[in-house]
């Protein structure tokens, strides 16, 4: 390996080998506070070594890898994600029934798998870096095994990931089939010349679409989401709806623009009604819910059908408007479970939506933060969701997919009902059982209220002064 090489998996390399050191510090017998903290600065030299990349992009590292200027961006997006997940973490579960130290080495082995995504142009690098990823949530999911729903969504979870996989694995042995190759770049010389799809590209590209379609959660392949959501500890529900997410998404764009997918009607149709139906049917589905996790869950599924409208025009606007929204979609879904992780107590979880009630009379602060990041979610202008919003409806009308756009703003408006449904809540009524999170671990939760307090500048700044990221992802061109 040479030193370039070494550079450009720097990041990665930490990952790994702050697992390894997790598990020696678990091995020595230290206190759960010594490797939370730790862990917090392993995270953080991890995303500071992505300053030394920047001169080397980009850089290919054949077969395996694309390193370039998405592929970092991303890296830098999910070992963020990581890092305000491991921040709330210490106060989550310090009190918890289970041991907490183990979980943090399965956090750093999930981040790693969705970097490894996230810069992949190989089928052995994304079946690799999957695995990692998806073996790794298998614990955490179920982690708190005592809790009534957990071992429920750690099955639900095992077995609908493990049927994604076999669905994901024999798309892509037919795509070798046909192609005679699993690098993307190599697949896209064997399909130059083709104007229709072959049958078999054709069946494999639509298993690849199914386990894909699981692991993003769009609709119809949706029906686990809730129940994970709600059965998960939830930093690790923010870490499945955000570093998981975005890994998969990375990799699913940069396939699709290696092979110019977009130039084929019949996948760009079957898309347009993936992304139209997430779209309807999650916002749909969360009207009724009276479960904060699950609404926010119901809402991942109709914000991947935003994603969608972005990813399907195949424009060179494309990357960047998935990069852009992704950052405004990490940073207010990350506020938003992170105020629930605050205000979970040790028998359960702040979930249902009675456990608001008034809460902006006690804990003005969590009902502002919480507030600001359900506007933006629901794409309210002056934060970061409209901006990521208004950026996918620019990407969609100038390639001419006016009924994308169309469902996108009408779905939008229905999800408004339920974003203010919750912050109605908070700043409504008396509530005396409100729990008081600050009476426990002061020092850590400041830590934690502080992340949150940064993490609410941010979808503020991004939706006020969104030019400066705007015009660095308008660098983006994949590879």
């Amino acid at each position: 390996m040479s030193d370039n090489d070494f550079y450009a998996l720097m990041p990665l390399l930490l990952l790994a080998g702050a697992s390894v050191l997790v598990m020696l510090l678990i091995v020595a017998r230290l206190s759960h506070r010594i490797i939370q903290i730790v862990s917090l600065a392993l995270f953080i030299v991890s995303f500071s070594s992505l300053v030394y990349m920047r001169d080397l992009l980009p850089y290919p590292i054949d077969p395996l890898f694309v390193i370039d200027d998405f592929g970092v961006f991303m890296i830098g997006l999910i070992i963020f994600s990581g890092l305000v997940v491991n921040v709330l973490s210490y106060i989550y579960f310090e009190e918890k029934e289970e041991g907490p130290k183990e979980y943090y080495v399965l956090l750093f082995l999930c981040t790693l798998g969705a970097c490894v995504l996230a810069v992949s142009g190989h089928f052995v690098s994304l079946f690799l870096g999957l695995e990692i990823l998806t073996v790794g949530l298998y614990a955490l999911i179920a982690y708190l095994r005592k809790r009534k729903h957990s071992i429920e969504a750690g099955i639900k979870y095992l077995i609908l990931a493990a049927f994604s996989s076999a669905f994901l694995l024999f798309g892509m042995a037919l795509i070798y089939l046909q192609t005679g190759t699993m690098g993307f770049s190599e697949m896209a010389g064997a399909l130059a010349d083709v104007a229709t799809i072959p049958p078999l590209f054709l069946m494999g590209l639509g298993l690849m679409l199914v386990g894909a379609g699981f692991k993003l959660a769009v609709v119809p392949f949706h029906m686990w989401t809730a129940d994970v959501y709600q059965g998960a500890p939830v930093p690790v529900t923010a870490f499945i709806a955000t570093a998981s997410k975005g890994g998969v998404v990375a990799v699913l764009l940069r396939f699709f623009v290696a092979i110019d997918g977009f130039r084929f009607a019949g996948l760009v149709f079957l898309l347009i009604c993936i992304a139209i139906a997430s779209m309807i049917v999650g916002n749909l589905l969360a009207l009724r819910q009276k479960n904060l996790k699950r609404i926010l869950a119901y809402s991942s599924i109709a914000h991947l059908g935003y994603l969608l409208v972005a990813f399907i025009p195949g424009s060179p606007m494309v990357p960047q408007a998935v990069s852009f929204y992704l950052l405004a979609y990490f940073v207010t879904t990350l506020a938003a479970f992170g105020v629930v992780a605050v205000l979970s107590d040790r028998e359960s979880d702040a979930e249902e939506l009675v456990r608001y009630k008034a809460l902006f009379w006690k804990h003005p602060v969590l009902a502002c933060i919480l507030s600001s990041a359900l506007l933006s979610l629901a794409g309210i202008p002056l934060t970061a969701g409209f901006t990521g919003k208004f950026y996918i409806l620019a990407t969609s009308l100038r390639s001419g997919f006016w009924l994308l756009g169309i469902v996108l703003v009408a779905s939008s408006v229905i999800g408004l009902y339920y974003y203010l449904r919750v912050i109605t809540v908070m700043f409504s009524g008396i509530n005396d059982h409100v729990p008081e999170p600050e009476e426990k671990h002061p020092l850590f939760f400041g830590i934690s209220m502080g992340v949150l307090s940064v993490l609410t500048v941010l979808v503020i700044w991004l939706g006020v002064f969104p030019d400066g990221v705007i015009s660095f992802v308008q660098q983006f061109r994949l590879r």
